[in-house]
């Protein structure tokens, strides 16, 4: 498979290239070559083996990984997760994909636990013997199955950057003190936009990337700007379908839709694969907080960052530059040159233009009325979601109030790790964050999940951001 980057002006030959090289060089995001369709047949849908599932979606897009490499690779990493690995809950006819059953309890726990045995077979295949030095911004989730996904792994050094305000004390926990050796997570002043721009600049500065190379490290990315990010969740959409037709929810054919609280934009665009690979997915919903660019560009195709940044109680969705968006975009025109125009447009003023139509729904929920949604949503069904999940309901709501279709909702962290918001949107008496994260577990029937994290305070570095760059030189080179 060939990857082309969105801007137009560079490419690699093979899947092992892009997941190594994770940003392309001219500053675009890669996308593949073709995207074909598959099918699953009875007897697959019958087993609803999530492996098999997985491997079918993967490795028809990186059909040129050693096959018999990629099917080990995903069971291994799978086998981690617990045996039903992504439950549906239907509350009121919405379909709840349950994707926090991993490590860390968050959606990016399926491809960040095959990510690191990817980028494996892509430097085997490409006999690089150079450590990985893999950079993550994270705005809380991506950090911590990040490092849980490469911790311990050989010849690797993750650093993780995350704001040091806005992320939840399990987020901070599960970084601060993971105690992988090979991982340092880093707290800067500033948002996450601020960490995903000078990791962004970072990859497209050749003297640095040529210092690496002389202390034989290569460079790439955890974040979904990796093309080995995004294909993975491509799977669990195609699984939910299928588990809604066994349960006969739905007929097989039967087109849906899928709501998606979203920040980065990665998870939406997994979705938008799964329709291009062949699932009947008829409406994607995208659902925002109180940081509204993306329904307002869904709205009036003005893309504008010209606006107040808020720190809310969905932090992982406090994004004002969504990078996959330019993906989304791409496949969208099929005009390099218009995305290059259009993605200078945003480094330079801050805003673009997009000429076509977007075929996508965008709302927004603000902070009270996403804890008066988690309150009545338990009210009514005993049923606990978190704050991302809740911003996605209201969006599910009002496209529901002009359609009639089957929602699927992806539910992408699991109410522990925002405890003090759902403890305070449905009135539970605390005495502090550990208190309403043992409250929290008990209502999600998760208290296994506490004997996982150390929730003590660790001992966290604080940097600049103006300093990210300074911080990686003299860990890594000096």
């Amino acid at each position: 498979m060939k990857y082309y980057s969105t801007r137009g002006k560079s490419f690699v030959n093979s899947t092992a290239e892009a997941l190594l090289k994770g940003l392309a060089d001219d500053g675009g995001l890669f996308i593949p070559e073709k995207i074909e369709k598959i099918n699953f047949n009875e007897e697959e849908i019958e087993r609803l083996d999530y492996t098999e599932f997985a491997y079918k979606v993967i490795s028809t897009i990186f059909d040129d990984l050693d096959k018999e490499k990629l099917k080990t690779e995903i069971e291994a990493a799978y086998d981690t997760f617990p045996k039903d690995l992504l439950p549906i809950k239907n509350v009121d006819n919405l379909y709840f994909m349950e994707l926090f059953h991993g490590k860390t309890r968050a959606f990016k726990d399926f491809a960040l636990s095959l990510l690191p045995r990817l980028i494996k077979i892509a430097k085997e295949e490409n006999k690089v013997d150079d450590k990985t030095l893999i950079l993550t911004a994270t705005s809380g989730d991506t950090g911590s199955a990040a490092i849980s996904g490469f911790a311990g792994v050989k010849d690797s050094e993750i650093i993780v950057f995350y704001p040091t305000d806005g992320i939840s004390l399990i987020q901070r926990a599960q970084m601060v003190n993971s105690g992988a050796e090979n991982a340092t997570a880093v707290a800067i002043e500033g948002n996450f936009d601020d960490a995903q721009s000078a990791l962004k600049k970072i990859f497209n500065d050749s003297d640095f990337k040529e210092k690496l190379k002389s202390a034989k490290y290569m460079l790439t990315s955890a974040n979904s700007i990796n093309v080995g990010r995004l294909v993975p969740q491509i799977a669990y959409y195609f699984y939910s379908y299928y588990k809604l037709v066994k349960n006969k929810e739905i007929e097989n054919g039967d087109s849906v839709a899928v709501t998606v609280p979203t920040g980065n934009f990665g998870n939406i665009l997994a979705a938008y694969f799964a329709k291009e690979m062949g699932l009947p997915i008829e409406d994607f919903i995208c659902a925002s907080n109180k940081n509204n660019i993306l329904e307002d560009f869904i709205n009036t195709n003005i893309y504008d960052t010209h606006r107040e940044f808020y720190k809310t109680n969905s932090p992982s969705m406090d994004i004002l530059v969504s990078s996959n968006l330019e993906r989304y975009l791409s496949l969208k025109s099929n005009n390099a040159s218009e995305i290059e125009s259009i993605m200078n447009d945003l480094k330079d003023t801050g805003k673009f233009e997009y000429k076509h139509d977007l075929n996508m729904h965008g709302y927004s929920c603000g902070e009270e009325e996403t804890l008066e949604i988690i309150d009545k949503i338990y009210k009514k069904s005993g049923y606990v979601i978190d704050t991302h999940t809740a911003v996605a309901v209201k969006a599910a709501e009002e496209y529901l109030k002009e359609n009639n279709k089957k929602v699927l909702i992806a539910a992408t962290a699991s109410p522990i790790k925002f405890a003090m918001e759902i403890s305070k949107a449905i009135g539970l008496d605390l005495k502090d964050e550990k208190d309403a994260i043992e409250k929290v577990a008990k209502l999600s029937n998760d208290i296994e999940f506490l004997k996982q994290v150390d929730i003590k305070d660790g001992d966290e570095i604080v940097i600049e951001k103006e300093n990210i760059k300074k911080f990686i030189e003299e860990r890594i080179l000096c």
